[in-house]
């Protein structure tokens, strides 16, 4: 399938907004939908869905009574009553702006002027206004009216993020009342036709908890109400997980490839598996895969009683560093994908995300040094952070005073049991107090010992961090809370300077114009390159004294993989056409500067 094919096929975007954060792109879909955009919101944070749902149900004049954690299944019902707010507002919006006239700058207008240039539906939009106003002209707007179709309102879950909960009195609740067993009921008992996107890893008690919604399995048509997306890192986890999934009678409806450092929020590092090599390897074994899946499907479907009517659709979409069209076409024509995901550019659009005043300006202007990835997430995974955030200028703050560590309220993190029965989040002070004081009774005291203090006290609240943006932009900021704003905004935020519009940014993905004019910036797959070798090297640093065969083979393995995708991506140089011959020959020249640090 060509890329005109491709464009054709979709409906109507070939792009997405992914998650970000908690609280950022919580509302996303009410702000994009109607223009067709597909977004993903997080449903991890049920406190912060509560109020977001009570202050729109309460704009619109609804019953915004609040869904309190005294009730039974609080967390999944709240989910279930926001994305049904947001499937209501979003469908309305939706009908009205197809009643709205055309030509007249209306929503309606918007919605066609935002699709590609190589889109069908746009030609078909630009020829209907050059029309006399006839009865064809009439007519052939009342069928653009009707072939539009709304954003999905695509949702995500972290699966590891699933601690056990307690009622009132502090008796364990079942199993399915885990973080995310309840989120993923909650979206489930939804009225939505769309998406769940399942994150950082896999969770055999969560991918189980799926065959308990017949939305997830096919209807008589062959059609799913609900889809499930799987958020990878590389093919072989990939296929691993869809088997387990295929073998329960749940399909895959897309793997959703994001580059293991070149990315916003938690950055799962590979062995040094390259996203362009990943790619290749998803274009090249893409029908061995769905050939695999669909006999371990059948054989489920089977022997529950379904009938399979039709072969279920597979999607491959990126993400993760993407920042010009010109990359953008790149991977749909050489990969054969359906869709790339835009996540940190849409932080700069006030219009589409959460980022308060304060952030936003901070944003507008960093230059590259403000974006590190860090261990800060209590998770213990690395984590993309921003060094001029409030949140990270707080924690330091917090260190001075000689009161390390964030209070602990909302507990989505707690896993430590080191000092405590119950578990802990390794970023709450009393943790870090926990911590500081062991390591300093230490006898005698280690040389490194501030470098390990240090490595306590760089956890950050991100359970408050990650949505206060949201609060602030709603005007929902309590007196007393909190106001420090974490964000987690991946690295190729830095070659964007400024703020825009949605329609700026989407003529940005599809080469309309260039946000970038201004600014030289290396190729995406450089960039991750670039963040790969700086990982490895800091890795290798940080274990020059104490080097395990184990973390020897480890380290051997990692580089060779880095060199290997060094070498597919100087045969691949010459393949990317829609670039200057200057273009290529500078990614050659910083291929083999990376390559001589690897030697």
């Amino acid at each position: 399938m060509n890329y005109q094919d491709l464009i054709q096929n979709m409906m109507p975007h070939t792009f997405h907004i992914p998650v970000l954060g908690l609280g950022y792109s919580i509302d996303t879909p009410i702000k994009v939908a109607k223009y067709g955009i597909s977004s993903v919101a997080s449903i991890v944070d049920d406190e912060l869905i509560e109020r977001m749902r009570v202050h729109y149900a309460r704009q619109r004049g609804e019953d915004h009574t609040p869904i309190t954690k005294s009730e039974h299944d609080y967390r999944s019902r709240r989910i279930t009553a926001y994305l049904d707010l947001m499937h209501r507002i979003v469908t309305e919006e939706f009908e009205d702006l197809k009643t709205q006239p055309f030509g007249t700058g209306s929503d309606i207008d918007r919605y066609f002027s935002l699709l590609p240039e190589t889109s069908e539906l746009k030609h078909r939009y630009e020829a209907m206004l050059a029309m006399p106003d006839n009865a064809e002209k009439t007519a052939e707007s009342s069928a653009l009216r009707a072939l539009i179709v709304p954003g999905s309102i695509d949702v995500n879950i972290m699966s590891k993020v699933d601690k056990m909960n307690s009622d009132a009195e502090g008796n364990p609740l079942d199993d399915i009342h885990t973080d995310a067993l309840a989120a993923l009921r909650g979206f489930a008992l939804s009225k939505l036709s769309s998406s769940i996107i399942l994150s950082a890893g896999m969770n055999p008690h969560l991918y189980s908890y799926l065959e308990a919604f017949t939305d997830f399995f096919p209807d008589s048509e062959g059609n799913f109400r609900k889809k499930v997306i799987l958020k990878v890192s590389d093919y072989r986890s990939a296929l691993i997980q869809a088997k387990f999934l295929a073998k329960k009678g749940i399909w895959i409806s897309e793997f959703r490839i994001e580059s293991g450092l070149n990315c916003g929020g938690h950055a799962f590092a590979t062995e040094g598996n390259l996203l362009g090599p990943v790619l290749e390897e998803f274009k090249n074994r893409r029908d061995e895969m769905l050939t695999e899946l669909l006999a371990l499907y059948e054989s489920a479907l089977d022997s529950r009683g379904i009938a399979l009517m039709r072969v279920p659709r597979v999607r491959i979409s990126v993400q993760g560093g993407i920042g010009t069209a010109a990359e953008n076409a790149f991977l749909l024509e050489h990969y054969g994908i359906e869709a790339t995901g835009w996540g940190s550019p849409f932080l700069l659009v006030p219009e589409v995300t959460n980022v308060d005043e304060t952030t936003l300006n901070e944003l507008a202007t960093a230059d590259s040094d403000a974006y590190y990835v860090s261990d800060s997430s209590p998770l213990g995974v690395l984590f993309n952070n921003f060094r001029n955030s409030t949140a990270e200028k707080q924690r330091l703050e917090r260190i001075a005073k000689g009161r390390p560590g964030s209070p602990c309220h909302k507990r989505y993190l707690v896993s430590n049991t080191e000092f405590t029965k119950d578990p802990i989040c390794t970023a709450s002070r009393q943790y870090q107090q926990l911590k500081i004081k062991q390591l300093k009774a230490l006898d005698p005291q280690p040389a490194d010992l501030q470098m390990q203090i240090d490595a306590v006290t760089e956890k950050l609240c991100l359970c408050d961090g990650l949505s206060t943006a949201a609060l602030i932009r709603n005007h929902l900021i309590k007196p007393r809370e909190n106001s420090a704003v974490a964000i987690c905004p991946g690295p190729n935020l830095a070659w964007f300077s400024g703020t825009y519009s949605l329609d700026e940014m989407v003529g940005h993905i599809y080469g309309k114009i260039d946000l970038l004019s201004k600014n030289l910036r290396p190729n995406m797959f450089i960039n991750e390159l670039n963040l790969y070798v700086d990982y490895l090297k800091k890795d290798i640093e940080r274990h020059t004294t104490a080097l395990s065969d184990k973390k020897a083979k480890y380290f051997s393995k990692f580089r060779s993989n880095l060199l290997e995708g060094i070498s597919y991506y100087k045969k691949l140089i010459p393949e990317i056409t829609n670039q200057t011959v200057a273009y290529r020959q500078e990614m050659m020249v910083q291929l083999e500067a990376l390559e001589g640090k690897l030697s």
